[in-house]
């Protein structure tokens, strides 16, 4: 016969079997165990856990009472709970926090009733919380960090998926993303009947002082002009690369007299940027076209062509100039 069942658990009519059982399984996961009288609160049963946990030895726990073994708030919290226990009358379960050597053990604690000839016994069942909190942490912390991990990835992965709209010399977007940008946008605008602009930005031709210094002048203003124009407008618009000299910016929800007021900030910035290379001093010049949905254009096609349009009178006056697309008069 076991320990238990000679200390008190085969006196509550448990099975040989099923107490060994129980006490294999208290001693692996060191839970503690304990029975107490009913009436006067003194135990009659303390495994070898809880008289670890207690610093005692046996002769020092049974027979006495939880106001000699614990600090009185303790006490008051585990009269509190055995009370709760005898009234319910069915398994009662409580939680209990213990100072113990300078450390804290939060315990969940099962207790059942058990009457016999005529005297009431509780069995509680202490289980140490630590372990499965520091589990739990753990695993709030493992998920924190797959949360984080995937926070970055989708990051990435924008981030990759940015780059690949985007032109590498100026940082501004692709031909490819302009159009998707303007089907959008026009889609948008007759739906909520709104306005919006486009300019068409075209290089000036370069003084021959910047030609001579040929590809690494040229990048190097591609790039001036690609900070330019994405300080200059914001993130709902889009700012694209069309080919070689040609640009083109879509501003949504701007009229023609804002996007007018916006370019020529630009315009005159082009023309003060000063671009260093090699110790010399490189200047430019754009020219701009802007026309705006539904005002100079009722389709795709008509805003394309009357950009056009602009931008190439623009240029016929000698370039470094903004020019707007016309309003067509339609008669009632």
């Amino acid at each position: 016969m076991t320990d238990v069942i000679d200390s008190g658990l085969a006196d509550a009519r448990v099975p040989a079997a099923l107490a060994s059982l129980l006490d294999a399984w208290l001693q692996r996961d060191g839970a503690l165990a304990a029975i107490k009288d009913a009436a006067s609160g003194r135990y009659e049963f303390a495994n070898a856990a809880l008289l670890r946990f207690l610093g005692r030895e046996a002769e020092a726990v049974i027979g006495h009472t939880d106001a000699e073994l614990f600090d009185a708030p303790v006490v008051s919290a585990l009269r509190a709970a055995d009370q709760s226990a005898l009234l319910h009358g069915a398994p009662f379960s409580s939680e209990h926090r213990i100072e113990r050597d300078g450390q804290r053990h939060d315990f969940s604690v099962l207790r059942i009733v058990d009457e016999q000839d005529g005297r009431r016994r509780i069995a509680a069942l202490w289980i140490d919380l630590a372990p499965q909190r520091h589990q739990q942490t753990q695993l709030a912390t493992a998920l924190a960090q797959i949360e984080q991990l995937q926070k970055a990835n989708e990051s990435l992965r924008r981030e990759l998926a940015d780059q690949a709209l985007r032109d590498p010399a100026s940082g501004l977007y692709t031909r490819a993303h302009f159009e998707d940008q303007l089907r959008r946008e026009v889609d948008l605008s007759t739906r909520e009947h709104r306005e919006f602009s486009i300019v068409f930005i075209e290089l000036d031709p370069l003084a021959d002082a910047v030609r001579a210094h040929g590809e690494a002048a040229h990048k190097r203003i591609l790039e001036a002009l690609g900070r330019l124009l994405r300080s200059g407008t914001r993130a709902m618009d889009a700012s694209c690369r069309l080919d070689d000299r040609r640009f083109a910016v879509l501003l949504s929800g701007v009229g023609l007299a804002t996007a007018h007021s916006r370019m020529e900030s630009i315009r005159r910035q082009c023309a003060s940027q000063i671009v260093v290379l090699d110790g010399q001093e490189l200047t430019f010049t754009v020219s701009m076209g802007i026309a705006s949905f539904p005002h100079t254009a009722h389709t795709r096609e008509e805003l394309l062509g009357a950009c056009e349009t602009a931008i190439a009178e623009a240029r016929r006056r000698g370039g470094n100039h903004v020019t707007l697309a016309a309003i067509p008069f339609e008669p009632r």
